[in-house]
């Protein structure tokens, strides 16, 4: 018999603070203050169906990469870790240009809120772009799930951070004033930029050029301003 096409539809969104997918850590617990909200959607968003799920504190999310362009996979890819230049197969890493655009994330479950005929579910460190759709939602379960002796290839162990990261006086003069609204701000920023989150083919170049991400609602402008360190210059409002 065969397979028949498989139509899905996200029973959530999440909200998060990052607007662009260069920005987004390539694990949820590289960067602490990047937390997120899933938003269930009609007509899963009932209390009933998520009832039990406070018992948990972690959850595996089930996502779409609604960013990527359709149909692009290769069979290899050239993953970060390996410096971007080393192939491997597409299903021996976590790229996102894969045969179907779904992703896997641990997230941490902080509160379960219903109000309103609104379903929240509080987390903690996310890894996804903003308005990302969620097809699925698992608890974690310790017992199953966790495996502290697996091997895990090229990835074994957590990236360093790349980079160190300093702000101007003007840049240290916006965060002071965000400090009210956006709590541990120079934290967040700090740990974003630690990651270095340039085009792949400018990493390890220095430059005058000015980069920028958009983290919240807050455009973050930076530039490398010696090998291994880059200046935070302003912080504005995203338009």
């Amino acid at each position: 018999m065969p397979i028949q096409p498989l139509t899905m539809q996200p029973v959530a969104i999440i909200h998060t603070p990052y607007k662009e997918k260069f920005s987004v850590p390539r694990q949820p617990n590289l960067i602490q203050d990047g937390t997120g909200i899933v938003e269930l959607l009609p007509p899963y968003n009932s209390p009933e169906a998520v009832r039990g799920l406070e018992q948990f504190s972690h959850l595996w999310l089930i996502f779409q990469f609604d960013r990527i362009s359709a149909g692009k996979w290769q069979p290899t890819v050239r993953p970060p870790r390996l410096g971007g230049n080393q192939r491997v197969g597409v299903f021996a890493s976590r790229s996102t240009h894969r045969p179907n655009p779904i992703g896997l994330s641990k997230v941490e479950l902080k509160k379960v809120e219903c109000f309103h005929g609104k379903v929240l579910l509080h987390l903690g460190a996310v890894d996804l772009v903003d308005g990302t759709p969620i097809l699925d939602i698992k608890p974690y379960l310790a017992y199953a799930d966790s495996e502290p002796e697996a091997q895990s290839g090229f990835a074994q162990d957590k990236p360093l951070p790349r980079l160190q990261v300093e702000f101007s006086m003007q840049a240290q003069s916006a965060v002071k004033k965000l400090d009210k609204i956006r709590p541990h701000f120079s934290r967040f920023i700090t740990e974003v930029l630690q990651q270095d989150p340039r085009p792949a083919y400018h990493q390890g170049k220095i430059s005058e050029r000015i980069y920028g991400v958009t983290l919240y609602e807050f455009n973050i402008k930076f530039k490398m301003k010696s090998e291994g360190c880059v200046e935070v210059i302003d912080i504005e409002e995203a338009t």
